[in-house]
C-alpha cells in the first residue's frame, strides 16, 4: 500500500509524526506500505526549520507545494492544482489528512477526482460554528472520506449521525497525544523562564489567535485588562501570533506583567504549559495537551470541537465575554479547579491502531 501523507500547517505535523513512525515499524516488521509526506505549503512559519523535524524526530517532507498565501479560495486552488500534479506524478493508494487546515479539505477533494481513497484522521469532530473556516473544511473533508479515523466516542456519533455507516470508523484516539507523550520528557526550558526568573506554578501561558478575540480591538483591550486585573500579580507569558502582535501594537496594549515574547518550538511552549499556573487560549490543541497534562485551561471561545476537554479534561469554556474572567479566575486562584481525568484511548498509541487498520483495508 501506497499512501500519501498531507499536512499544511505546524500541527499537522506533530499529528502525522506519529503516524509516520507506526509505518516505519510495520516496514521493519515486514509489511508492505510505503508513504510519501506532502507539505502543501499552506502556513509560512519560520520556525519549521529543519530544527523542528529534527526536535520531533519527523522526516523532512519528500515535497513541498508552496501553496501559501492569498484568500481561502485563492489558497484551496492553488492547493489543489499543486496537489494534482503531485498525485499524477507520484500515485497513492491512500490519501491521508488530518485535522481541519485548508489543505484537508482541498487534499480529500483534489484526491477523490483522481479516484483515490481518503481517510481523515481527526474526523467526526465539530463545534456547530459555520463562521469558522475549519468548521467547512470539517464538514466538506467528511463529506467525501472513505475512512474515519476519530478521536472521541462523540465524533463516532457525529459521523452515524450524518449517515456514515459503523465499518468505516475507527476510533483509535488522538495522535496529538501520541506525539506530546513521547516527547514530554524532552520537553526543553526556553530563555525566558531565567529572563523572567519564573516559578513552577506562579504564572500564567497565554495564547490568542482566532478573529473572534483579536479583531475587535476594544473588545481585545477589555480581555487584556480583565486577565490582567484578575491574575493576582502572577506574570502572564504570552507568545504572540505574528496576526495578534499587529493588533496589540496598534492598541497600544501593555503591562509590566504582561509578558509579549515571539513564538516558542513545541518542546519550550509545552515545557512553559506543564509547569504554568493555567493556560489562557482559544486554541483547540492546546486544550487537548494541557487537559493530558491536567493544567487548568480557560477557552475563551463560545464553542468547542473537542468536548472531551471540558467532561474529562481540565478545560472549560469561559466564553468571549470579558466579564466571564473574573468569576473564572476566582475558582482558578482559591484552588478549586477541576482535575483532569482519563480520556479513553489518548494513550500514546493511536498511530499504531491507524497504520493496523491501514494493513487491513
Amino acid at each position: 500500500m501506497r499512501v500519501t501523507l498531507v499536512a499544511g500547517a505546524r500541527p499537522n505535523f506533530m499529528k502525522i509524526g506519529p503516524i509516520i513512525h507506526a509505518i516505519e515499524n510495520a516496514q521493519n516488521n515486514g509489511e508492505k506500505i510505503s508513504y510519501r509526506l506532502v507539505h502543501t505549503g499552506q502556513h509560512y512559519d519560520k520556525k519549521m526549520s529543519g530544527n523542528f523535524f529534527e526536535e520531533l524526530q519527523i522526516p523532512e517532507p519528500h515535497a513541498n507545494l508552496n501553496s501559501g498565501g492569498g484568500t481561502q479560495a485563492e489558497q484551496t486552488a492553488a492547493i489543489m492544482i499543486r496537489f494534482e500534479q503531485e498525485l499524477l506524478e507520484h500515485p497513492a493508494d491512500l490519501v491521508l489528512v488530518v485535522g481541519d487546515v485548508t489543505s484537508t479539505m482541498a487534499c480529500a477533494i483534489t484526491a477523490q477526482k483522481l479516484h483515490v481513497k481518503v481517510a481523515h484522521v481527526e474526523a467526526g469532530i465539530r463545534s456547530g460554528d459555520w463562521t469558522m473556516p475549519e468548521e467547512i473544511n470539517r464538514l466538506v473533508t467528511d463529506s467525501i472520506t472513505n475512512y474515519f479515523f476519530t478521536t472521541s466516542e462523540l465524533a463516532n456519533e457525529n459521523l452515524r449521525n450524518s449517515g456514515i455507516s459503523d465499518e468505516r470508523i475507527f476510533f483509535v484516539g488522538n495522535t496529538m497525544i501520541d506525539t506530546l507523550l513521547k516527547h514530554r520528557p524532552n520537553f526543553k526550558k526556553p530563555q525566558i523562564w531565567n529572563d523572567l526568573n519564573l516559578v513552577e506554578r506562579e504564572y500564567i501561558v497565554m495564547t490568542l489567535h482566532r478573529p473572534a478575540n483579536v479583531d475587535q480591538e476594544e473588545s481585545l483591550k477589555q480581555l487584556l485588562n480583565e486577565i490582567i486585573t484578575h491574575s493576582q500579580e502572577l506574570p502572564l507569558v504570552f507568545p504572540v501570533h505574528p496576526r495578534t502582535a499587529k493588533i496589540l501594537k496598534e492598541i497600544g496594549i501593555s503591562h509590566p506583567r504582561l509578558h509579549l515574547i515571539e513564538p516558542l518550538g513545541y518542546l519550550e511552549f509545552n515545557y512553559l504549559v506543564e509547569r504554568a499556573k493555567a493556560v489562557i487560549t482559544d486554541s483547540g490543541g492546546i486544550t487537548e495537551e494541557a487537559s493530558i497534562m491536567n493544567v487548568p485551561c480557560l477557552t475563551l471561545r463560545d464553542n468547542t470541537e473537542r468536548p472531551e476537554t471540558i467532561t474529562l479534561g481540565s478545560n472549560e469554556l469561559i466564553g468571549t465575554d470579558p466579564k466571564n474572567i473574573a468569576p473564572a479566575m476566582k475558582i482558578l486562584f482559591e484552588g478549586n479547579w477541576k482535575q483532569a481525568q482519563e480520556i479513553p484511548l489518548w494513550d500514546g498509541n493511536c498511530a499504531t491502531r491507524i497504520v493496523d487498520v491501514l494493513l487491513k483495508l
